[in-house]
């Protein structure tokens, strides 16, 4: 079973409620995947923020030129790439619908991420503030062992789903959905996330969450 197959990639962009003329937040894009479907999705009236936080952007790799990149490619008028420390999110962006979370939320406990102060808890707030009345929080991640709470962020980048509707239901967040087909039975989660046994097939949550 293939995280990428292309039935569940249908059902995780139906269940992100991107639709046209919608403004998201892609945080930590990667290699802009997302932010390309969220741009064709939002269309000419739409926007996509496509967020590389400040604590990765000196990545070798250079992920904020990636993005500024993408945002000058043919049809790319809607998406803008944008980056600050990840607590300055709301400074560089405006008011939105979505925020899009894809196998990060685990970081905001390592300390790569909290090099510059940033915390699980002011990030949530941080979103909080930046969504609209009614705006979708959604995060998708890699899952660590029920009970675990945060512990295997560091080592195995996972984290307990419970501990993340904790987290995020304290900022003051509701739980409106969950995808179960991300699951993976197999997954023993005591692996890394990306070791060559179970990468590409981890056991994964989809939380949206709504700002009241």
């Amino acid at each position: 079973m293939m995280m990428d197959d292309q039935s569940r990639l249908s059902e995780l962009i139906r269940f992100s409620r991107v639709e046209t003329g919608a403004t998201v937040i892609d945080v930590f894009p990667g290699a802009g995947d997302w932010t390309r479907r969220f741009s064709d999705i939002v269309g000419p009236k739409g926007r996509v923020y496509s967020f590389v936080p400040a604590e990765v952007a000196h990545f070798e790799s250079d992920p904020f030129g990636k993005m500024q990149a993408l945002a000058k490619e043919g049809g790319r008028d809607n998406v803008e790439a944008v980056s600050a420390d990840l607590v300055a999110m709301p400074d560089v962006t405006q008011p939105a619908d979505i925020l899009w979370l894809h196998l990060f939320y685990h970081d905001l406990h390592t300390k790569l991420i909290q090099a510059k102060g940033a915390t699980a808890q002011a990030f949530n707030r941080a979103v909080f503030e930046r969504l609209k009345p009614g705006g979708a929080y959604v995060i998708v991640d890699h899952a660590a062992a029920g009970g675990t709470g945060t512990r295997d962020a560091q080592s195995l980048h996972r984290i307990d789903p419970a501990a993340v509707r904790d987290e995020v239901e304290a900022a003051g967040f509701v739980l409106d959905a969950e995808m179960a087909a991300l699951a993976n039975d197999a997954d023993p989660r005591s692996a890394k996330a990306f070791d060559p046994s179970i990468k590409g097939q981890t056991d994964r949550f989809a939380f949206l969450f709504v700002k009241p």
